[in-house]
């Protein structure tokens, strides 16, 4: 008889750690973040409260990674490619990521997990670094590498800081859909774009 095969504990955990960030997102889908609790996550995904807390401290560091996996599972499921688009039109480009993001956040799916850590991150500045360091960084340093490209190309003006000028593009966007007042358009995403390169393209 052969000798059976030790169970694979790291298998194991990998399934329970997928199954911990989906139950964790569907919560906070369903019930809002203030409402779930570690409890219900366990119990969403079949696992003891211990395991839980033997991997993270709270509930809003389970989110955390859970949403980072989500996003990464995302992209690839799309196939990007890591970067934006360099088509050698820098509005058509920048049109089509911000309309990409404008989905994002109109998405149920992305938008609870990303309101409950934008909101808990105000008030767990430990929290909040971890959210810049691991989302939020990554993404704007993309749009860096795009302006700059451009900058160097002689297509934006030499003076500008491609740092600030990132801000220029997602904060209009951020800011609508925090606050809820106006809907968040493909419009909208197109207008930035062409507000924002009026102060920021090189004269012709």
């Amino acid at each position: 008889m052969a000798p059976s095969k030790a169970p694979d504990s790291s298998r194991r955990s990998d399934r329970s750690r997928r199954a911990i960030h989906d139950a964790a997102l569907a919560l906070i889908a369903e019930a809002g973040y203030g409402r779930t609790t570690i409890e219900g996550i366990a119990a969403r995904a079949g696992v003891g409260k211990q395991t839980i807390y033997r991997w993270w401290p709270s509930k809003a560091a389970v989110l955390l990674e859970a949403f980072t996996d989500l996003a990464e599972r995302a992209a690839e499921a799309a196939g990007e490619p890591r970067g934006l688009p360099d088509t050698g039109d820098l509005a058509a480009d920048l049109k089509r990521v911000l309309r990409a993001t404008v989905d994002e956040l109109n998405d149920p799916v992305f938008e609870g997990p990303t309101r409950a850590l934008t909101a808990e991150g105000i008030v767990d500045p430990e929290l909040g670094a971890q959210f810049a360091e691991k989302l939020l960084a990554p993404q704007v340093q993309l749009y860096v590498t795009r302006l700059r490209a451009a900058q160097e190309a002689g297509q934006l003006r030499a003076d500008i800081d491609p740092r600030v000028a990132v801000e220029l593009l997602i904060a209009p966007l951020t800011h609508r859909w925090l606050l809820r007042t106006l809907p968040l358009t493909h419009a909208y995403a197109d207008s930035v774009v062409d507000h924002a390169l009026c102060g920021l393209l090189a004269d012709r």
